[in-house]
C-alpha cells in the first residue's frame, strides 16, 4: 500500500519545494504533475488490488494537512516570490492541477466518511477552493440522481464540456441548496452559510498573506481547480443514463453508469477516483477497497489524459461517442 502514500503525497512535497526554492523547481513541478504521471502510468505495474488497508483511515487526514500547507506556501510564492512570469505560470498550473486532482479526490473521500469531523475536514478543503457547496451537491444530489436529467453534474450525450461547465456549477449550487433546505424543512441554517463564510475567510487569509495579489492568486488557483473538479464529473458519467422503470422511478445506479480506468499510478495518486462504478454502488467503501471489474465501462486512456481530451469537444466526441454507443447498446 506504499504506492498510495508515494503517489498521493509526493506532489505536495515537490510543489512545496518549488514554492520555497523557485527557479527550475517550478518547471520540475509542472513536469511532475503532467509528464511524470503519464510515464508512471505506462509502466508494467499490476493494478492495485482491492483491500481493507488500515492506513486508508489515516492517509486522507495527512493529505488534508498537506493541502492546506501547500496552499499557504503557494499564495505568497506566486504573488510575491522571485519567480519570473513564465515560472509563476508553470508553478501555478502545477499547483492547481494538484488541487484539482489530488486534493479534490481526497476531499471527496473525506466527505463520504461516517465520522462527522472527517466529513467537515473534506468540506473545508472544498471551501478553501471556494467550492464548498460541492459537499452538499455531491452528497444530497449527485449520489441520488447520478446519470439522470435531475443531476446537474451528469453530462448528457453530445454535450461538450464548456457547455456543461456553467450548467454544472450553477445547477449544483442551486440543487444542493434546495436539498439542504428540504432536509431541514425550514428549521435551522443550511451549511451554505458556513461555505460562504469560509470562502470569505479564505479570501481574507489570502489578503493577509500577500495582499491584493494574494487574493488574485487564490481566485485563479481555485478557478482552475474547480474546472478540474468539474472535468472529473463530466468525464465520469458522460453519455450514460439510468433507465426509467414502469413505476416512474429510475433504475438503481449500476456498474455501467460510470466510466473507469485501470492505470495504477494516477489511480493511486487520486485515491482510486477512477474506480468510479464501485464507488457509486458502495459510496461508504474506503478508497483502497474499491474494485475494478472487467465489465465496468473503461476509458481508453488514464483519467488525467481523458480530462485534457474533454477540453476539446470535437476530439472528445470522436474518442468517446462510439464507446458510449457500445456501452448503452450492451445494456438495452
Amino acid at each position: 500500500m506504499y504506492r498510495y502514500m508515494l503517489a498521493s503525497l509526493s506532489p505536495y512535497a515537490v510543489l512545496g519545494a518549488a514554492c520555497l526554492l523557485g527557479g527550475g523547481w517550478a518547471w520540475g513541478a509542472l513536469i511532475w504533475m503532467t509528464v511524470y504521471v503519464a510515464v508512471m502510468d505506462k509502466l508494467p505495474v499490476r493494478p492495485l488490488a482491492a483491500t481493507d488497508w488500515a492506513g486508508a483511515q489515516a492517509l486522507p487526514v495527512v493529505l488534508a494537512g498537506a493541502h492546506f500547507a501547500l496552499l499557504a506556501l503557494a499564495i505568497p510564492a506566486l504573488a510575491q516570490g522571485p519567480l519570473s512570469g513564465v515560472q509563476a505560470v508553470a508553478l501555478g498550473v502545477a499547483v492547481a492541477l494538484c488541487f484539482g486532482q489530488v486534493s479534490n479526490s481526497n476531499a471527496h473521500e473525506l466527505i463520504h466518511r461516517g465520522d462527522r469531523w472527517q466529513h467537515w475536514l473534506g468540506a473545508a478543503i472544498y471551501v478553501s477552493l471556494l467550492f464548498g457547496h460541492h459537499s452538499s451537491a455531491h452528497m444530497r444530489v449527485h449520489h441520488l440522481w447520478v446519470a439522470t436529467p435531475r443531476d446537474p453534474n451528469s453530462a448528457r450525450f453530445g454535450q461538450g464540456f464548456w457547455a456543461f461547465l456553467p450548467r454544472a456549477w450553477i445547477g449544483s449550487f442551486r440543487a444542493g441548496l434546495a436539498a439542504e433546505r428540504a432536509l431541514r424543512k425550514g428549521r435551522g441554517a443550511t451549511p451554505y452559510r458556513a461555505y460562504l463564510a469560509g470562502a470569505a475567510a479564505m479570501l481574507a487569509a489570502a489578503w493577509l498573506l500577500a495582499g491584493g495579489r494574494g487574493v488574485l492568486v487564490l481566485l485563479l488557483l481555485a478557478g482552475y481547480a474547480q474546472i478540474q473538479l468539474l472535468l472529473a464529473d463530466y468525464i465520469q458519467h458522460y453519455g450514460l443514463r439510468r433507465e426509467t422503470l414502469a413505476n416512474g422511478k429510475y433504475e438503481p445506479a449500476r456498474a455501467h453508469h460510470s466510466w473507469n480506468a485501470p492505470h495504477w499510478y494516477s489511480s493511486a495518486m487520486m485515491l482510486n477516483a477512477p474506480r468510479h462504478s464501485d464507488h457509486h454502488q458502495n459510496p461508504a467503501r474506503d478508497f483502497a477497497a474499491l474494485r475494478l471489474d472487467p465489465d465496468m465501462p473503461q476509458w481508453p486512456y488514464a483519467m488525467p489524459i481523458m480530462a485534457v481530451l474533454a477540453t476539446v469537444p470535437p476530439l472528445w466526441r470522436r474518442v468517446m461517442d462510439p464507446r458510449v454507443h457500445a456501452v448503452t447498446g450492451k445494456c438495452e
